[in-house]
């Protein structure tokens, strides 16, 4: 089995694989730890996930920072915080959520991935997704100006948002709107809490998040109308996009951008097809709307876990991995996430227009505990129909 890719997604595919007894390589064309532009969030259901993985322990004491909520603030300053653990009848798996480094955070995946007996090489790139006979059969993969043919019986796409296997294979898709995120390290931004925030203006919002030892993680999601300006200087524009708001501009005037602005986008693509013959794509690489309701790293440890069970079975006894036998990984995957990609689509789409955040903020503050029951369902601790339940329903529009 070959993994290209060594995010969540891949590190968790592999690791999971590898424990289901398959021989398994993992290749990466970063050299670990490394930075990625990522809001660096994970949801308090993405714990489980970790703790299944071995690693949750580890993870926290590496400096993650535990996030009690999130405080969601529109344009004209009205805010409202709801909590994981609030007035609501559902337990989290952890009362809270995390903000942790991606240099973090993959690398110990990809360690955890090793331990457990998967083959990682890194610094190797990929050249071309190989087929016979239309079926997927391994990859060309580069090291500097060395090249060589890695045949394997499953290949796995975890590729990020820009996946190379889903293009070679024909199958990435883009959509609307079209969005790019910059994700900066700030240094002395005032007033932080327990909680992340998600600040919303004219077309774009920023999240921001304290990751320890005076920094924040500052994810900005822009249109890509913005580009040219972007180009022309990225700190600037990131500078002057938190200036427009008023309670940014107070509370960043004196910060420090301590690691460059990295770009990533745009953003909604999504596979026409999440499995062929001999392949399938995880994580970004599969779908990816938008950031807003911080799905990113959850889903790709879950999706690694849907994709090595079905892995496993479509391999059991000397099996193919044909388009049929990985199905059911297809089928768990959208029913894992069709509600709360309709939610993320909802929010999304939404978090850009101040009209309506400005309403939705005071709906979301007007009764006790219903800003906890949309804070959890974005968190994947609350489920996505019981917001629409005619009880829960009415305390939020009532």
């Amino acid at each position: 089995m070959l993994v290209i890719g060594g995010g969540p997604a891949g590190a968790a595919t592999a690791l999971r694989a590898a424990r289901a007894g398959l021989d398994v390589l993992l290749v990466d064309r970063a050299v670990f730890p490394r930075e990625k532009a990522c809001a660096e969030y994970l949801s308090p259901e993405a714990g489980r996930d970790l703790e299944e993985l071995g690693v949750l322990a580890e993870v926290e004491t590496a400096g993650a920072q535990k996030l009690a909520g999130m405080r969601i603030v529109s344009d004209d300053g009205a805010d409202v915080t709801g909590r994981f653990a609030g007035a609501h009848d559902f337990t989290p798996y952890r009362p809270y959520g995390l903000a942790v480094r991606r240099s973090v955070l993959d690398t110990v995946l990809v360690r955890a991935a090793e331990r457990a007996g998967v083959t990682v090489r890194t610094g190797v790139a990929l050249e071309r997704v190989r087929l016979e006979g239309g079926v997927v059969c391994g990859a060309a993969l580069r090291v500097g100006g060395r090249t060589w043919d890695e045949r394997s019986r499953v290949l796995v796409g975890a590729d990020g948002l820009n996946s190379r296997v889903a293009r070679q294979l024909g199958l990435a898709r883009s959509g609307r709107p079209r969005r790019l995120a910059l994700v900066a390290h700030l240094a002395g931004v005032q007033g932080l809490g327990d909680c992340g925030e998600m600040f919303c203006g004219r077309g774009w919002y920023v999240g921001v998040a304290p990751l320890g030892g005076g920094l924040c993680n500052a994810a900005m999601v822009v249109p890509l109308a913005d580009r040219k300006a972007i180009a022309q200087d990225r700190n600037a524009y990131f500078r002057a996009k938190l200036a427009s708001l008023p309670e940014l501009a107070a509370r960043t005037a004196h910060t420090e951008i301590v690691r460059e602005v990295l770009l990533a986008g745009p953003f909604a693509r999504r596979a026409q097809r999440a499995a062929v013959d001999g392949a399938l794509l995880v994580g970004d690489a599969a779908d990816f709307f938008d950031p807003f309701t911080g799905e990113g790293i959850f889903a790709a440890l879950r999706g690694g876990r849907l994709a090595a069970d079905a892995i496993a079975t479509a391999l059991a006894g000397g099996g193919a991995a044909t388009r049929l036998r990985l199905g059911p990984y297809v089928e768990a995957r959208r029913l894992a996430f069709r509600d709360k990609r309709v939610l993320e689509r909802v929010v999304g789409l939404a978090a850009t227009r101040p009209v309506v955040m400005r309403c939705f903020t005071r709906r979301l503050g007007a009764r006790a505990g219903v800003a906890d029951l949309w804070v959890g369902a974005a968190g994947d601790t609350v489920p996505v129909r019981a917001l629409f339940t005619p009880r829960h329903l009415a305390a939020f529009l009532f």
